[in-house]
């Protein structure tokens, strides 16, 4: 068995070979290189792969046993036991290390969210029990695991002699001919598979993209409130957020003094505003004239389930200058890490060559087949309006449930033709809002506060998502937001 501990540095300190073995062996025990329960080898093993007798490798076992380090099992072999490291031995040993400034930008990022505050004065409350609705991916109740196991089982099959293969940076090519196709079909841009890259999830692409584009003290445009990924894109950078103002028609354009613009015209994040034609028109024309790149996330407005879909940016981008951002971790399940990005020419292989530096070979080889063989099969599309039907239907029950409980009185639900979430202004008091917040998480029922989306203060906003609950689930969340409400009116 393999099995490697500090020997050489304890023979220079100890004469005999079989206390330099007892030393090693304890040291490694004490700092947690070994822990309790550890199978160590037989005494026959060790001396081989030492040089060592057996007699030394014997004897300093019998040591560690006599001091309670190891014990034997008849028929088994020699565990180490059970003893907590010594705190001070591995703090003497930790290194201060200088980051750089990138690296301390990094660690200023709360990843927590403000719920989350709550687990130490409430940990007694039963998780298993909490109504959640913060973001937790899509239903898996309705999701065709049948024809995603056939998928997988053919991918398997198909690239059982490429495995030990490079695949392309860029990702598996029969994908992102799907992706191309179902982007021509589904969403009216003119993508080639050879502008598309694939990522592990939108995110990685968001930020190799503000790597590339952004250097360090430049502006960039954000929506406030926008997806937290992008500022802390910009932030990590050491690019500066320029907040843009954002109303019931999404991001008001102005002659912005940057070159570089995210935005989510489909669906605002996390207000659910649609982008006017007009507005398009006008973005498009400013980053013409100021030689701009826009970043275009385009995160769940494949659940469109009324309403006639208007064109992304990327479709009408005559210059070239839109990067289309998709991912499947909502539309398919959270754990399929596969995002991709519709690239202008001029960006295709500066991007590539930058994943390359992370990711010299794309990854999930397997997964990417099946995805591919999924969406030429047609059971992505078939997939995507079962959703559909079920996520307008959640909107529709949420919506009724909300206004028959008096929760309309608190929250101003903005109205959606779209997506996996329902984004709720808070129509009272900011302290009134902490005190309902408390009081959700007492009753267990809790849900995303927006001010975690803002660029600065801004008025209180709640974020609902409700593609992960079932009916029932839906009906028991708001019979606990309503309770909260009558607790703190007490």
């Amino acid at each position: 068995m393999d099995f490697t501990i500090s020997l050489d540095a304890h023979q220079k300190s100890y004469r005999y070979k079989y206390l330099a073995l007892y030393h090693a062996i304890r040291a490694a025990i004490h700092e947690g290189t070994l822990r309790g329960g550890t199978r160590l080898p037989s005494s026959r093993e060790l001396a081989e792969q030492y040089s060592l007798s057996r007699g030394s490798v014997a004897q300093a076992y019998d040591m560690l046993q006599a001091e309670g380090y190891v014990y034997s099992l008849i028929g088994s072999g020699t565990y180490v036991a059970d003893i907590i490291p010594n705190p001070e031995v591995s703090r003497s040993q930790s290194a201060s290390i200088t980051l750089s400034s990138w690296g301390r930008r990094v660690m200023e990022f709360d990843v927590s969210s403000s719920n989350e505050l709550h687990r130490g004065k409430n940990a007694q409350i039963n998780k298993k029990r909490m109504i959640s609705f913060q973001d937790s991916g899509p239903s898996m109740s309705a999701f065709p695991y049948k024809e995603w196991k056939s998928a997988l089982a053919w991918a398997t099959r198909e690239s059982s002699d490429s495995l030990s293969m490079p695949l392309d940076p860029a990702g598996d090519i029969e994908l992102r001919q799907a992706i191309a196709a179902h982007l021509r079909r589904s969403r009216g841009i003119a993508a080639e598979a050879d502008q598309i890259c694939l990522f592990n999830g939108s995110m990685q692409a968001i930020m190799l993209l503000t790597q590339l584009l952004l250097s360090e003290g430049e502006p960039a445009v954000l929506e406030n409130p926008c997806y937290h990924g992008f500022s802390r894109a910009v932030y990590a950078c050491g690019g500066v957020a320029v907040p843009a103002e954002v109303d019931a028609g999404g991001i008001v354009p102005r002659d912005w003094d940057a070159r570089l613009l995210f935005v989510t015209p489909g669906r605002q994040f996390p207000t659910g505003a649609v982008l006017s034609p007009a507005r398009r028109a006008e973005i498009l024309s400013w980053a013409a004239r100021v030689n701009a790149v826009i970043i275009e996330d385009d995160y769940d407005s494949e659940f469109r389930w009324r309403g006639r879909p208007l064109e992304p940016l990327k479709a009408l981008d005559s210059e070239d200058r839109v990067v289309y951002i998709g991912s499947f971790s909502k539309t398919m399940f959270a754990s399929l890490r596969i995002g991709y990005a519709v690239l202008p020419r001029g960006l295709v292989v500066p991007l590539i060559r930058s994943k390359e530096l992370y990711e010299p070979v794309s990854s999930a080889r397997i997964e990417q087949r099946a995805l591919a063989k999924f969406m030429f099969r047609g059971e992505y599309d078939r997939h995507l309006r079962r959703m559909r039907r079920i996520y307008g239907a959640k909107h529709e029950l949420f919506r009724r449930l909300m206004e028959k409980e008096g929760m309309t009185s608190l929250f101003d639900l903005k109205s959606a033709d779209a997506g996996l979430l329902v984004y709720a202004p808070w129509k009272h008091s900011p302290e009134q809002y902490q005190d309902f917040l408390h009081a959700a998480y007492n009753r267990e029922v809790q849900f995303r506060d927006a001010a975690m989306y803002q660029l600065g203060t801004g008025s209180p906003a709640a974020c609902f998502s409700l593609s992960h609950l079932e009916e029932y689930e839906l009906k028991e969340g708001v019979f606990r937001l309503t309770m909260a409400w009558r607790d703190i009116q007490k």
